[in-house]
């Protein structure tokens, strides 16, 4: 049953993504700005959250949203735990500001979803390019965090299994740092339903914890960074223990 419902979920994001791509590159065409398009692909990204537990019997449960930021021009960093594609979909649909991803330039070549990404406010890189990558995340950063626009990183840089940590890289804490906002950690258990690279998903619930601001004036970007990874790593222990057996050993 879960194989079935996968293909189901998969079979309907790979159909709604076409009207509302067609849809997204029609308003550019007629000159709507970037909120508009946004808007757009939000409201597509919230349906394929809502599918998901319609289809599959993924629910989320969110803590945390009070802590958010509620100025309409205050830009923040989200560094998000990364252990699915779940994650990707949920973080426009559950935030109340714009979200700008860093991401790489290759997913501009996927068919719909890359026409979509490209034609929004975001920040594709060429990883080749090293120091003028990150140079270009930076300025382009800097000026979508003045506009209100939040950016959001994935700070491990790639998806990681359950009850692992990647290596926390501090090119997020390096942004905040320099366009001085503040970074928001947040942990997220969607391994636990959505494996990293499985295609079979499973009913359950994605826990969600955002952490308060921490701010970013006069740190530097490695030790904020490790402010991050460890209260990261902690909620994610204190959320899933089941996928961190020494936790539970420490935790009578």
């Amino acid at each position: 049953m879960a194989l079935i419902r996968s293909i189901v979920h998969m079979l309907w994001m790979g159909i709604t993504v076409v009207p509302y791509t067609l849809a997204i590159l029609l308003v550019r065409l007629f000159g709507a700005g970037s909120r508009t398009r946004y808007r757009i692909a939000r409201a597509w990204l919230k349906l394929s959250v809502d599918s998901a537990r319609v289809i599959m019997g993924i629910r989320t449960r969110i803590t945390g949203l009070e802590h958010l930021p509620t100025g309409e021009k205050q830009g923040v960093v989200l560094l998000v735990k990364h252990q699915s594609t779940y994650e990707t979909f949920l973080m426009p649909a559950i935030m109340p500001r714009p979200l700008a991803y860093v991401f790489k330039k290759e997913l501009l070549h996927v068919p719909f979803f890359g026409w979509s990404i490209g034609s929004l406010d975001m920040i594709h890189i060429d990883r080749r390019q090293g120091v003028r990558a990150f140079a270009k995340v930076v300025q382009r950063g800097r000026a979508l965090l003045a506009e209100g626009t939040w950016v959001i990183m994935f700070p491990e840089g790639t998806r990681v299994e359950r009850g692992q940590a990647g290596q926390y890289k501090s090119g997020g804490t390096r942004l905040a740092v320099d366009a001085g906002v503040p970074v928001v950690p947040v942990a997220v258990t969607s391994a636990r339903v959505w494996p990293r690279k499985a295609f079979i998903k499973r009913p359950g619930v994605v826990d969600v914890s955002i952490g308060q601001p921490i701010p970013s004036v006069g740190r530097k970007p490695d030790e904020l960074m490790q402010e991050v990874e460890a209260w990261i790593e902690a909620e994610m222990r204190r959320l899933d223990p089941e996928a961190y057996p020494e936790a539970v050993s420490t935790n009578p």
